[in-house]
């Protein structure tokens, strides 16, 4: 039986197109890639970059830094962010236990976009507090006494893990 011109045509037609094929080497290339970023981004240790101007008292602290705002307090002056905020003069000659030019900085923090999801809950907004071991308390405490009234809830110092706690954790896992 012979077949009709539209069946010959579709025949000739379904002869010419071939069957698609996934190209699996670009595939491969990208997943290649994807794998090498999140192992590079994704390191279980934050640290937070020490300047060479301090030397970070030492503690068996077990708990890694979270990312928040930053106060550094080297043994000339006070820098929030990295930027200068007052001296370190100033702030011990201060009679009140708010430092004012701190407490600006901190409340200009308040309004980036780090702190708009803790904007409603105190208690959620961070604070890391950088301090050179040789500052006196007395300072310290001016200083948390400022980031707490610029409503600032969780305070943080930074510390050196020392490295007995370390090889104590390494060898109790």
């Amino acid at each position: 039986m012979s077949a009709s011109s539209r069946a010959k045509r579709m025949a000739r037609h379904h002869a010419r197109k071939k069957p698609s094929t996934l190209n699996l080497v670009s595939l491969m290339d990208i997943f290649t890639i994807l794998v090498f970023f999140l192992l590079v981004n994704s390191a279980e240790v934050q640290t937070l970059e020490q300047p060479k101007a301090l030397k970070l008292p030492e503690s068996i602290a077990l708990e890694k830094p979270r990312e928040t705002v930053v106060v550094m307090v080297t043994p000339e002056q006070v820098l929030v962010q990295g930027r200068p905020v007052a001296s370190l003069g100033d702030v011990d000659a201060s009679p009140s236990i708010i430092v004012g030019p701190l407490r600006d900085a901190l409340k200009e923090q308040n309004d980036r976009a780090l702190l708009r999801a803790a904007a409603t809950d105190i208690t959620a907004r961070e604070i890391t507090i950088l301090g050179d071991q040789d500052v006196p308390y007395r300072i310290l405490k001016k200083i948390m006494a400022t980031c707490t009234d610029a409503d600032f809830g969780r305070l943080s110092l930074a510390v050196v893990q020392k490295e007995e706690a370390m090889a104590a954790t390494a060898a109790g896992a």
